[in-house]
Parts: C-alpha cells; sequence; structure tokens
C-alpha cells in the first residue's frame, strides 16, 4: 500500500500469527534434525563397538550329538572353561553340551537349537601367550568331529587372526587350535599352533596332592 506520497512502505505491516507460524516451524525443524543425528550416527567401516578385546569361537556342525569343549588360558595361567567359566579377564559366554542342552525358551515350551556353539571372550589385555584349545568331551557319534576355531581382535577395528579347522575322534581327545601372543598394547605378535595340553594342567595338580586348583577351584574334571 502507498502512503500519501506515493511510495511504497519501508516495513510490512506486521501480523503476530504469521510470526508465531514462522517460528513454530523453526522449533520443529530444529528438533527433525536433533532426531536424525540420533538414529543415523556416522558409520565407519570395522568399528566395533564392544567391551571385548577378542572373540574365541569355536564351532561344530548343527544338530551335532557329541559334546566339545573350548578351554582358553591366559599369559599369568587363567583357564576359562566350563567349570570355571571367568578367569581374569576371560569369560566363557556359553557352555554348549551338543544335544544335551540346546534348547530355547519360546512361550514357556523347549524348542530344540540346532547351533553347537561355544565363545570365549577376553575383555582385557595381558602380554604374553593365549592358549586355544578343544577338548572332544563325550562321542555320542562314535564319528570323528570337525570343529572351527576363529579368534577375532575387536579394537580399534574388527580382525580375524585365526580361522581355520581342528578334527578330534574320541572322547578325551584334545587339541592345540591355536597359541597366539599380544604384546603391552595388545597387538598380536605370533600365531603358532604348537601343541599344549590344558587338561594336563589339572591333571599335575591333582598328581602333586593340591586339594583345589587356585584356578579352577576343582580336582578333576568330570562334570
Amino acid at each position: 500500500m502507498m502512503d500519501d506520497f506515493g511510495l511504497y512502505p519501508r516495513e510490512e505491516q506486521f501480523d503476530p500469527f504469521s510470526v508465531m507460524l514462522f517460528k513454530a516451524l523453526q522449533i520443529v525443524a530444529f528438533f527433525f534434525f536433533i532426531a536424525v543425528l540420533a538414529i543415523s550416527p556416522d558409520a565407519k567401516d570395522g568399528k566395533v563397538d564392544s567391551k571385548a578385546e577378542f572373540l574365541i569361537t569355536m564351532d561344530w556342525p548343527d544338530n551335532h550329538p557329541d559334546d566339545l569343549d573350548l578351554f582358553v588360558q591366559d599369559p599369568v595361567g587363567n583357564i576359562a572353561w566350563y567349570r570355571h567359566r571367568e578367569a581374569g579377564f576371560l569369560t566363557l559366554d556359553r557352555d554348549d553340551r551338543g544335544g544335551a542342552n540346546d534348547f530355547i525358551l519360546v512361550n514357556g515350551l523347549k524348542i530344540p537349537s540346532p547351533i553347537r556353539e561355544e565363545i570365549v571372550t577376553v575383555r582385557g589385555i595381558v602380554a604374553g601367550e593365549y592358549t586355544v584349545n578343544i577338548s572332544h568331551f563325550q562321542n555320542v557319534s562314535g564319528q570323528p568331529v570337525e570343529a572351527k576355531v576363529k579368534v577375532q581382535k575387536l579394537n580399534p577395528t574388527a580382525q580375524v587372526i585365526f580361522d581355520d579347522k581342528v578334527v578330534l575322534d574320541h572322547s578325551g581327545d584334545e587339541k592345540t587350535a591355536l597359541r597366539f601372543k599380544l604384546d603391552a598394547e595388545g597387538k598380536v605378535v605370533d600365531v603358532q599352533r604348537r601343541p599344549k595340553s590344558l587338561l594336563e594342567t589339572f591333571r599335575s595338580t591333582s598328581r602333586n596332592g593340591a586339594d583345589l586348583d587356585p584356578k579352577t577351584g576343582v580336582r578333576t574334571i568330570r562334570r
């Protein structure tokens, strides 16, 4: 609208409703931007958000009836196994007994699970050598069993340091899958497969007359 001098005014008339609507749209846009940031974090290739430093897995064929066990020893002698599932920074997440305990609960019903797997996590760095062994606790099938062992370094990025198979052929059979060394920063400096019996560690303790093993709290390996 022109003024009395035939000129357009320098400012338009003030409209409170339009100003409030514009401010409301600004607020909505701001909260939408915050929500997008929250649900869409920057992706980094190979980045693993985990408290564990290493993940050690051992699996054997689905639905297999045999009972295999994973043993892991750290550089100071702690051993994680089915009778001592937490030892130092080592944790055995599950004792898989083959066909004996592989069930999941669904609506109160026990349903057989086909997966055969044991997992040990290493939740802190201790420099030195780690030993990863497999034991054939019970050979129900009467046949050799092929187990797959994988060791992954998780931080700062996921890295497979070992992935291979081990064959066990009778109850009581024990094989060393690998031995690997870490430096003080947690870097893998050596990987080898030189045999070392961890079951013999328990037997030696018993033969020496100790009432209880200080690291396992038991004398025998019977379940």
